[in-house]
């Protein structure tokens, strides 16, 4: 990538909402001709299991970083797929996704999450990685909200019907 290019840096955890922000980070890179990466960290906790996983073995840990991209891959070729015009890397630390977002952004010009993942805290309008990386990333930050209302029906106020007659 040469110094007068542009990267957007996009984390991608395999939920709905990282589909959301990668489809718009890749529409902007299309229409700005940046490129991107994206990104998904791993602990041992959260990676899956390798192909050289057997019982009573512990692969080493690129096999499972070899296993996380190859997850990663494969959850977002159908997106890529859309746009084959666009450059995109793919990248899997090992280590926490706010770290390593924040870590990573420093060498971005956008960092683009999804609202919330695949944590436990469902009700949460905005994740604790989103929070982190809109507090501590070296870049700026967009928040894609996407489609999926993530703070749920119960929560909105329908003005409509307060104020009818």
């Amino acid at each position: 990538m040469s110094a007068d290019s542009h990267l957007i840096l996009v984390g991608h955890d395999g939920s709905s909402f990282a589909d959301d922000a990668l489809t718009w980070a890749l529409d902007l890179a299309r229409r700005s001709g940046a490129s991107v990466k994206v990104l998904r960290s791993w602990t041992m906790a959260t990676a899956p299991r390798p192909d050289t996983w057997e019982r009573g073995y512990v692969p080493p840990l690129s096999d499972f970083g070899d296993a996380v991209r190859k997850a990663l891959e494969a959850d977002t070729a159908a997106i890529r797929a859309r746009y084959d015009d666009v450059a995109v890397e793919l990248d899997a630390p090992h280590g926490s996704a706010a770290n390593s977002l924040i870590e990573a952004s420093s060498g971005a010009n956008l960092l683009v999450v999804g609202p919330r993942g695949l944590g436990g805290f469902k009700g949460l309008v905005l994740g604790s990685v989103s929070e982190q990386c809109v507090r501590h990333s070296q870049c700026p930050v967009v928040v894609v909200r996407g489609e999926i209302d993530v703070a749920g029906t119960e929560r909105q106020m329908h003005l409509d019907s307060t104020f009818e007659d």
